[in-house]
């Protein structure tokens, strides 16, 4: 078998070690044995990148937004293609993968654009005299660093936005989901992205992410991952004084009022908790529902969760693929066993499914679970699963309903079902999220918006839209004698 290597100075290099993809719909296929690197590539990467630095920041606008706008239009000439490598590696269904990949081919394509349309200021100054310009600038070079459950569209929505901006880029993708990170670094490196700019080193967290985030060399670091270790990385880059930038999760609730419509309450509640097998960091685990609502909130979500097809994520028929790992389905199973351990019922069962298609795929599947009779001190309700596992949490009404909601230490996304302008309204100002979704599922989002939460889920500037300049570029004022 051949190894997909890393990718830098503009040249295919080899690992030190390498790592098999499985695919979780069948672990016995190996998509392909891909490098892993170390320190040392890493440091060659970011010399690469640092020699690189000055052309690509200072050259023509037009180049660099026709390189993107290259690369985002072959991704979306080859969405079906690399949307099924997506379902392969990482266990989204084939339109959920082939969605994804047409997401980060308009990511590259609005931030083309956005390369043309940089602006800045001028300003009268208060001596007489003198002008004033404030101007943005690249960081430099950016480490990035891609978690595993969107393995296309986060790595894009960093380098996109890094490269048009004018930094040089060094990449980490999940060890669980290198395939997507090459296929996207291949066609970047056909893209008229002179060599160096842009730089993919795979393998284990505990190696590249550590001498990303430790070398002088990097200026700034954008993180999307678990809370603990975003946490070690802020640190880190503060002693540095790095830039950072740290996506790293939820424990999103989607409330669920009386007057709410109710075909509508549990469609998005499905949606928003168990597809994509509940593993989004917008993914609602918590579902609050008011009491007079409630019995047949429960009745409508069993009816329409007996009718999810769990199986293969490539299969025309699935509507939620696998778990993405082992480790991940262990989680998943753990804290339905807790759960139960603190008081909690099972609504719905759910667990390990036996999916056998006839061609004997065996894989890391996990049928939808719901729970009922759930408070807000139960863990199920405080910690984060990233699995197909919601619980229900019965209130009394909007307000019980608002701060149970509140009653987190994360903040990424909120969701409220009702008819009623005046509780939308409140919920929209009073939720402590990031983003909030009125008759919507939480878990679906715009590329051309900000993103981001509050607490901690979220820390430093919003990513996405022109929002992404602020972590992307540094301010500079100039003063000029007239």
């Amino acid at each position: 078998m051949s190894e997909f290597k890393n990718f830098i100075g503009g040249e295919w290099v080899a690992g030190a070690s390498s790592t098999l993809n499985i695919n979780p719909s069948n672990i016995a296929e190996v998509i392909g044995e891909y490098a892993g690197g170390t320190a040392q590539d890493v440091d060659t990467a970011v010399a690469a990148a640092a020699a690189a630095f000055p052309a690509w920041s200072t050259g023509g606008i037009q180049e660099r937004s026709d390189a993107l706008d290259k690369i985002g239009e072959e991704l979306l000439a080859r969405k079906d293609e690399l949307g099924t490598l997506l379902s392969r590696e990482e266990g989204k269904t084939r339109a959920e993968g082939i969605g994804e990949v047409a997401r980060a081919g308009r990511i590259f394509k609005f931030f083309a654009a956005e390369v043309l349309r940089q602006t800045g200021e001028v300003l009268a100054s208060v001596r007489p005299g003198v002008g004033i310009e404030v101007t943005r600038e690249p960081v430099g070079v950016v480490g990035l660093v891609t978690p595993w459950n969107f393995p296309m569209a986060i790595p894009a929505w960093k380098i996109a936005p890094a490269l048009a901006y004018g930094n040089c880029v060094v990449l980490k993708p999940a060890d669980l989901v290198p395939g997507c990170a090459w296929a996207l670094a291949e066609i970047i490196s056909r893209s008229g992205v002179p060599a160096g700019v842009f730089n993919l080193v795979m393998g284990r967290g505990s190696v590249i992410g550590e001498a990303m985030v430790e070398h002088p060399g990097i200026h700034a670091i954008s993180f999307t991952g678990s809370v603990g270790v975003g946490r070690r990385i802020a640190e880190r880059c503060a002693a540095l004084q790095k830039k950072v930038q740290l996506e790293m999760g939820g424990k999103n609730p989607q409330v669920v009022l009386d007057d709410a419509d109710l075909a509508t309450a549990v469609e998005l509640c499905v949606q928003s908790a168990y597809y994509a097998s509940g593993q989004r960091c917008t993914a609602s685990s918590r579902l609050i529902v008011t009491k007079g609502i409630y019995a047949k909130f429960v009745d409508a979500m069993q009816a329409r969760m007996a009718g999810i097809r769990v199986g293969n994520a490539l299969a025309a028929t699935t509507d939620i693929g696998p778990v993405a790992s082992q480790a991940q389905f262990d989680q998943d199973a753990r804290y339905v066993d807790i759960a139960l351990d603190e008081g909690a019922t099972l609504a719905v069962p759910g667990g390990r499914v036996a999916c056998h298609t006839g061609s004997g795929f065996e894989g890391y599947f996990f049928s939808p679970v719901l729970l009922t009779d759930t408070t807000p001190a139960m863990r199920i309700n405080k910690e984060e699963v990233f699995g197909p596992v919601a619980s229900i949490i019965q209130v009394a009404d909007y307000d019980e309903a608002l701060a149970s909601a509140n009653d987190t230490e994360f903040g990424l996304a909120a969701g409220i079902a009702t008819a009623s302008l005046k509780y939308a309204s409140h919920f929209k100002r009073h939720s402590q999220a990031g983003m909030v979704m009125v008759n919507l599922p939480t878990a679906g989002v715009d590329y051309h918006v900000p993103f981001g939460g509050r607490k901690g889920s979220s820390y430093g500037p919003r990513e996405q839209g022109t929002y992404a300049r602020e972590f992307y570029t540094t301010v500079k004022t100039s003063y000029i004698a007239s």
